[in-house]
């Protein structure tokens, strides 16, 4: 058995509820959208809400929650803040799921 199915198996009732908050903080298709933009590099509010589409008053209600639950680093730089996803474990989990959504979209060889 390997380190990470002997950790899942002592999952607490604390992080349980934790897990479940942060999935759904990130079921949200706008929240989804912010992370991801903000996946590899700092990304300003600006840039963000003119990327994605939308207010930037609507941006930094979602990027508040996101930040409350860790899932975005902000770095004030002058007047404009930045957001990154600055943990490799959030990183890492969303580039494998995209990863493999990816894998189940492309055509199976000799189809």
């Amino acid at each position: 058995m390997g380190q990470r199915e002997g950790r899942t198996r002592g999952v607490g009732e604390d992080e349980i509820v934790e897990l479940a908050e942060l999935f759904r903080l990130m079921s949200d298709p706008t929240r989804l959208r912010i992370i991801l933009a903000c996946l590899t590099r700092p990304v300003a509010v600006t840039e963000m809400a003119q990327g994605l589409g939308l207010s930037a008053s609507l941006v930094s209600h979602h990027l508040r929650l996101l930040r409350a639950a860790r899932l975005l680093q902000a770095d004030r730089q002058g007047r404009q803040v930045f957001y990154v996803v600055g943990d490799d474990h959030i990183r890492s989990m969303l580039t494998d799921m995209v990863d493999h959504v990816a894998e189940q979209t492309e055509e199976p060889d000799g189809a």
